[in-house]
């Protein structure tokens, strides 16, 4: 009900603690003045898709990139923005609630107030539904009191996480300008960023004035690319998981009889069980991302685990942890394709009852051959995305009896000698959702508060707050806006249900990257972890002290600083420029075209080569 949003909470004594925590800024958010410096117009990292985009958001598309400068930063084409005129901001949880979230609000609030003690935040009661209904709070510094640093989204709550259809976008548009709003601040992954690219380009087209921004809080990691290193939510939610992984860990080197099947949240994307393998260190972990590039059936996953287990039992090993990301089940090919078949005859209206009497021969054949528990979940019907309800499939049951049944066979069979396989699954998903925030998340989240503000108060629209050199302490962090239309890509390849999107500019999840290094570390250390049982436990989250400052590993192995590379870059272009003037050297300037000719034929096939679209 909208009289449970807003109240004060009952806090602990650790949550009073944790309350009381002032999130650092880094310098160029400090002070009442904005200092922002424009970058070149920015173009679709895709090639291929650059004019389908342009054409879909003639509005939006190639605005420049914006960095926001410490005040002693020298930079003399840079605007400085000293005039704060009280404004209007609305704010709204969109996606799944991600730990953080409140922080968003938090900084946004204090930067409204700090440039102008009359701006006024107003939230959205119920998420995206109380958006089309203008159910509003206005957010204060007293009720925000016990919400500083608290996970979930319980100040406001949320419902469904889309803005997308002409209804929905009028309704967002009527809200905007009922309530004369000068922003709206959308919170969310890579579907409500979307949806706000959308929103922004439509408001802009009828002249509405609300500027629209986006903020990346999933935890499910995936809203990542050139300009977003990491996600809100995403630090917790894998520490959280790690210690619980741990644990379970410690359990089965103390029984030594059973094997533990964990199912990861993460939805299509294994982001989340590739940093708790890192973490935690369990006998293995199958990745989605892997399942899809070998392309492997069922059987293939069962023969792999069953291996694994026989090869651990040859070393007297009837024990073991395996992590499994809940979107594993759509990237088996002939799961998925039984899934578009059902999500086909669902579409159309036919009855779960009469769906199986209704599928072809072979996905018949497949669905019959499932656990009645699986097929039961198969038939739920689809996320918004056209997406199967991966949180209600238990995949790590179905594949916990898949491998107990050929363990059982070659134990018939002679083939394998060891002790009994059990089994014990579980799925850890919610419980970390919800969890305290860590000092990264907190910091992060208030950090990309802020930026909201600097966004606003330099006018811009259809941007996502950013922050780069993530993996450094706050004060190097790197601040800046990027239109959400640069993140955009086209797909040209899919099957079933997930083709009705072909050809539409979105965000899309980012998937694994199997040559990146967060892999190549996982690989190195592969057979390390099936056999040797290095399992090791973080422990629960520190908020002060060892630990405290740890970060994502994946976010620490990978070398992300795009928005300062671009800096760098614009550099030496300054220096050429400075160098190579008209009545400079013969000399120099036939080493400055030999030189660029080189570097522009080298970008220009590394640019044919990633325009390419591959299927997911």
């Amino acid at each position: 009900m909208d009289s449970d949003f807003g109240i004060a909470r009952e806090l602990s004594d650790l949550q009073k603690l944790r309350s009381q925590y002032q999130p650092q800024l880094p310098p160029c958010l400090q002070g009442t003045a904005v200092r922002v410096e424009f970058g070149d117009a920015t173009t679709a990292s895709d090639p291929s898709g650059a004019h389908t985009i342009s054409r879909s958001f003639p509005h939006t598309y190639g605005q420049p990139l914006a960095h926001f400068l410490r005040a002693t930063a020298k930079v003399p084409d840079a605007q400085i923005i000293t005039e704060h005129p009280a404004i209007r901001v609305g704010i709204v949880f969109c996606g799944r609630q991600s730990p953080g979230g409140h922080n968003v609000l938090w900084g946004l609030l204090d930067a409204l107030k700090v440039h102008n003690p009359n701006s006024v935040l107003l939230g959205f009661l119920g998420g995206s539904e109380g958006l089309f209904a203008q159910k509003t709070l206005e957010i204060t510094n007293d009720i925000l009191a016990t919400y500083k640093n608290q996970g979930g989204y319980d100040l406001l709550g949320r419902t469904t996480d889309q803005i997308r259809t002409i209804e929905q976008v009028n309704a967002a548009l009527n809200a905007c300008t009922a309530l004369k709003l000068d922003g709206l601040i959308i919170i969310g992954g890579v579907t409500s960023n979307t949806d706000a690219a959308q929103l922004a380009e439509t408001f802009a087209e009828r002249k509405c004035s609300t500027k629209v921004v986006g903020v990346p809080v999933t935890l499910n990691g995936d809203l990542k690319n050139q300009f977003v290193e990491t996600n809100v939510g995403f630090d917790t939610i894998c520490k959280v998981n790690s210690q619980l992984i741990s644990n379970v860990c410690t359990d089965a080197l103390s029984a030594e009889k059973y094997y533990y099947f964990i199912r990861l949240m993460g939805r299509k994307a294994s982001h989340v069980a590739l940093e708790c393998t890192l973490q935690s260190h369990p006998n293995m972990v199958i990745l989605a991302e892997e399942v899809a590039a070998s392309n492997l059936t069922l059987f293939d996953i069962t023969k792999q685990l069953c291996d694994a287990v026989q090869a651990r039992a040859e070393q007297d090993k009837y024990h073991g942890v395996i992590l499994l990301p809940e979107g594993l089940i759509e990237s088996i090919p002939e799961v998925y394709a039984l899934l578009q078949e059902i999500h086909s005859l669902l579409k159309q209206g036919v009855s779960i009852d009469n769906i199986s009497s209704q599928l072809s021969p072979w996905a018949s054949a497949l669905f019959e051959f499932l656990p009645p528990f699986i097929r039961k979940q198969l038939l739920l019907q689809p996320e918004s995305d056209n997406s199967a309800q991966l949180s209600q499939i238990e995949t790590e049951k179905l594949l916990a009896q898949c491998v107990e049944a050929e363990m059982n066979r070659r134990l018939k069979e002679g083939t394998y000698k060891g002790k009994k396989f059990n089994a014990i699954c579980h799925f850890f998903g919610y419980q970390a959702r919800g969890s305290l925030p860590s000092k990264f998340d907190c910091d992060y989240a208030y950090v990309l508060g802020h930026i909201c503000y600097q966004i606003l108060a330099a006018g811009l629209n259809g941007y996502m707050a950013t922050v780069t050199n993530l993996k450094n302490p706050v004060n190097k962090w790197r601040c800046g806006a990027a239109p959400i239309t640069a993140m955009m890509t086209v797909k040209r390849y899919g099957r079933g249900q997930g083709a009705s999107s072909l050809g539409k500019p979105a965000l899309h999840p980012a998937t694994v990257d199997l040559k990146g290094k967060a892999y190549e570390l996982l690989r190195q250390n592969a057979t390390k972890f099936l056999m040797d049982d290095s399992y090791r436990n973080p422990g629960p989250i520190q908020f002060d002290g060892p630990g405290a400052d740890a970060k994502a590993l994946i976010l620490c192995v990978e070398d992300q600083d795009y928005m300062g590379r671009i800096k760098e870059l614009q550099k030496y272009l300054d220096k050429v420029r400075s160098i190579v003037k008209p009545g400079c050297s013969q000399d120099v300037l036939k080493a400055a075209l030999s030189a660029m000719t080189s570097v522009t034929d080298i970008l220009s096939v590394m640019t044919s080569h990633t325009s390419g679209n591959t299927p997911f």
